[in-house]
């Protein structure tokens, strides 16, 4: 409907209805704008209030603590203080003494409007953000050096909002109470410079062999930028990123006008190395338990908002204080090892296998310093040999391809893609050979062709999962030909997850670390990861347990402690041997690493100038011995398990050379079986044919012909097959013992004993398999004398009643008429010489010696002669003893 059809009432009614909208989106937009600033009148309260409690809960500003800084204290695995840190001596300079050069290096770049602001300046907060972005990062910090002196002094250096409202509060507090000079002065003297010690005067003293006042602008510069982060400037350690920061700080020094761009110029010109003291001249503190106290600042350091020089940290530790007088006994005295020289190196690492901890460091062999170079720690330039194979090739082979450790694999004459041949360090190559074989010896081809299969990516990111990366993986790597090392640290670290089932924590010393306010615990152990299925942890390790009793390990090996490990040598390149004529067989580094399930060790030897002294034969044998000598100490007298086979782990019987595996028969012979690990799931199935049972002889008889007097064997045997039968024989149930080997069907055996029982047993054999023996029993009875009709002979006399006889003395004649009397009977076929005697009843004389008296059917007795004649007489045959005889008077 259009306006001119409205009535005048319906407008009325529509501008009252605009009106109300109008109204109640005005009242909507007052009630939100309301709610709006009682919510940040809440919320202002509210930070005010947690402001109000945290400067409230501030420490007080304590002159003694402004002075000096407050020491760490390090604690060992027993709760005991072992060590402090941060309490060393230093030079103190007083205002009037610091150098303007000195003061303007240290303005510039670390609070340039230190003189105009109280404390705070908040300019300085934004003007940062600015010259971060334009001059550079790091050019210029946040805090004023009023707030860092606060800092160091009184607080923690957590990056919270706590902190810092407690840091602006006391500083402000701070420069109520203390002049400007007095402040810069505390500054000057108690920051932190790296090597241990504190201020820019003991550094000008330890870094240039000056005093502050004979500093040149380039080292002035160097010193004032080192403050930001000590130990990473520090131009003794990191020469390359001192110079970077101190050219930033010049650069500070320009914008804020105290020098010239030619000034600048000509000091970024200048050598730092060239100014720094010479090496030999460096004199620094020597700290107890040096190489394991690096390892302490280490993980403080990398917490990054902690200065254990000045925080006044409490500091819980893993340090094993027997371990570490043990570690450095074996490395600084001849008590268990004849080392050659005193250049001769040694990093070394001994730690827990299932948590990680660090128990005790070799950082080096007479180590005179503190924080000098770690071999333990530092030593990432050098190659690990061998002792890559596990980690790089095998590993990754089970845990990727599922490969067993009977594997085979060919070491033979072979190339990496590049046509370059793969060396070996053997006289000849091993033909087929299992996986197990190849790296307990340490075959160098085997390990090229496992780590092609499982692909350098793959090898790549399994190595990476034990806390190690050795940069762009190459066919070389397999035998350690990596562009980026390992330290000992990171190696003792990666075999120690074998160790423990497949679980890798990264090595560590530190537990926890309670803050000087004692309510603050920070739990800095890091967490454990899987980074391997169980089942190559276990058969890693089952196969570096024969590195120590047969393979290349054996210098390591401890009798009765169940222990796994590996070695490494390296070798120098031929242009390098040429160069420095040094021989084939001389070696620069030599490593062993090794575990149990208590404890993990990692060894290098070497030395600084791998090109000036190098490694013989004996001396790479070392490591091994460094190994032992402090495993087996620290494994006395504590309970070693042994490695746990997994549920995921098969184990079988294989017959050898078999390719692919197969099952060993129950008629392979022991000898020709090994006993080998295999994924389940993955193990082989079929089973050898090879050594099938051979069809036993049929048909055997055994039977005694009496005219020759032998017992003649035969049997049956229907075979194609060139078949030999072993024929064995038990007599009178006794043990059987081989009678010949023969390929006829036929044996005879001559004299067998009368009364004896004859068990023969025949086994047919061929090409190593055998058949069930086929056996027959014979049994030889003794010899009967039949009677005969008596000759014609005089008759013998007939003694008178009374009549004394020959043989013993009686003379009663039994009324029955049989004959009584002793028999002596000896055996003559009886090796022992055993003679029975005995009383017998017999019927007339028995042969040997028998003598008795009475008579038989009524016959007159006769004498031993007599009877003996008659003997002779109706048996016309021999007869040996001990046969019976029975006969009848002639």
């Amino acid at each position: 409907m259009s306006d001119q059809y409205k009535t005048r009432e319906e407008k009325r009614k529509l501008a009252q209805k605009n009106k109300k909208q109008k109204k109640q989106s005005k009242g909507l937009i007052k009630r939100i704008a309301v709610i709006l600033l009682m919510l940040c009148i809440v919320a202002a309260v509210a930070v005010g209030g947690v402001f109000a409690y945290y400067i409230s809960t501030a420490p007080k500003i304590d002159e003694k603590s402004l002075i000096d800084p407050i020491s760490s204290k390090i604690y060992d695995k027993n709760g005991e203080i072992y060590t402090e840190i941060g309490s060393e001596t230093r030079d103190y300079v007083e205002y009037k003494d610091i150098p303007k050069l000195m003061e303007e290096a240290v303005l510039a770049i670390e609070d340039v409007r230190f003189y105009k602001h109280h404390g705070i300046d908040i300019i300085r907060v934004g003007g940062a953000i600015v010259a971060n972005i334009t001059g550079g990062f790091g050019s210029q910090g946040g805090s004023t050096i009023t707030q860092q002196v606060v800092k160091n002094s009184f607080l923690q250096s957590e990056k919270t909002i706590k902190r810092k409202v407690q840091e602006m509060y006391l500083a402000f507090q701070l420069e109520q109470k203390y002049s400007k000079e007095q402040i810069f002065e505390m500054y000057v003297n108690k920051v932190y410079m790296s090597s241990g010690i504190h201020g820019f005067s003991t550094a000008s003293k330890l870094y240039f062999g000056k005093d502050l006042d004979e500093l040149t602008l380039a080292e002035a510069a160097t010193l004032a930028g080192m403050p930001q982060s000590p130990n990473n400037y520090n131009p003794f350690n990191h020469p390359e990123k001192a110079e970077k920061r101190r050219n930033i700080v010049l650069k500070a020094m320009e914008n804020a006008g105290f020098i010239t761009a030619e000034e600048r110029t000509a000091a970024q010109a200048e050598s730092l190395t060239d100014s720094l003291v010479a090496e030999d001249n460096r004199e620094e503190t020597k700290t107890k338990y040096n190489a394991i106290v690096d390892q302490v600042i280490e993980e403080v350091e990398e917490l990054g908002d902690y200065n254990i020089y000045t925080d006044g940290l409490s500091i819980y530790t893993s340090i094993d204080p027997k371990a570490q007088e043990l570690m450095e006994t074996i490395l600084d005295s001849d008590k268990y090892i004849a080392y050659p020289n005193d250049k001769f190196q040694v990093g070394s690492v001994f730690m827990d296998t299932k948590t990680g901890e660090i128990y005790a460091i070799g950082g080096g062999r007479n180590q005179e310093v503190a924080r000098g170079f770690n071999y333990a720690t530092d030593l990432k330039s050098r190659q690990p040999g061998s002792t890559i194979k596990p980690i790089l090739d095998y590993a990754p082979a089970f845990e990727f391809l599922q490969w067993s450790t009977y594997h085979p694999l060919v070491d033979e004459e072979y190339q990496y893609s590049s046509g370059q041949t793969v060396g070996t360090a053997y006289s000849s190559y091993k033909g087929q050979v299992t996986l197990r074989e190849a790296l307990y010896k340490s075959y160098n081809v085997p390990a090229v062709k496992t780590l092609q299969e499982v692909g350098t990516d793959k090898a790549g990111e399994f190595v990476n999962r034990l806390g190690i990366d050795f940069g762009e993986i190459y066919e070389s790597s397999a035998i350690g030909g990596v562009k980026k090392g390992a330290s000992p640290l990171q190696m003792a670290g990666a075999y120690a997850a074998f160790g423990n089932e497949g679980v890798y924590t990264k090595p560590h010393v530190i537990k926890k670390i309670v803050l000087r306010d004692n309510d603050t615990v920070l739990e800095t152990a890091p967490k454990s990861e899987v980074a391997m299925k169980d089942y190559t942890a276990f058969m890693i390790t089952d196969i570096l347990k024969d590195v120590m009793t047969k393979g290349t390990g054996t210098q390591a090996h401890i009798p009765g402690l169940p222990v796994a490990g590996k070695t490494g040598t390296t070798n120098y390149s031929a242009e390098d041997r040429a160069k420095y004529n040094i021989a084939k067989s001389q070696s620069p580094d030599s490593w062993f690493v090794g575990y149990t399930t208590n404890f993990t060790m990692s060894v290098w030897t070497g030395y600084d100038n791998q090109f000036e002294n190098t490694l013989g034969p004996n001396e790479t044998k070392i490591a091994q011995k460094v190994f032992k000598a402090m495993m087996q100490e620290m494994s006395s007298g504590v309970d070693t398990e042994d490695f746990k086979k997994p549920s995921s782990v098969v184990e079988l019987p294989i017959e050898k050379g078999s390719n692919p595996a197969a099952i060993a028969s129950e008629y392979t012979p022991e000898s020709q079986k090994v006993y080998e690990y295999f994924v389940k799931g993955h193990e082989p199935t079929k089973t050898s044919t090879k050594y099938e049972k051979l069809a036993a002889p049929s048909g055997l008889t055994a039977a005694y012909d009496a005219e020759a007097n032998k017992i003649n064997v035969s049997w049956n045997y229907d075979s194609e097959a060139d078949v030999e039968f072993e024929v064995k024989v038990a007599v009178n149930g006794g043990s059987a013992s081989t009678l010949t080997t023969t390929s006829d069907m036929s044996f005879s055996m001559n004299s067998p004993e009368p009364g004896s029982t004859y068990v023969f047993s025949v086994t047919a054999k061929s090409d190593g398999m055998e058949s069930d023996p086929a056996s027959a029993t014979v049994t030889i009875e003794e010899a009967i004398a039949e009677e005969e009709p008596p000759q014609e002979e005089e008759e013998p006399a007939v003694p008178e009643p009374g009549e004394e006889q020959d043989g013993d003395e009686n003379t009663d004649t039994p009324e029955d008429g049989t004959g009584q009397g002793n028999e002596e009977n000896t055996d003559n076929d009886d090796q022992s010489g055993q003679t029975d005697e005995g009383n017998g009843n017999g019927n007339g004389n028995g042969n040997g010696n028998n003598n008795g008296s009475g008579n038989d059917n009524g016959a007159e007795p006769q004498s031993a002669d007599e009877s003996d004649e008659v003997m002779n007489t109706i048996l016309p045959f021999y007869i040996r003893e001990p046969f019976e005889f029975r006969f009848k008077a002639a």
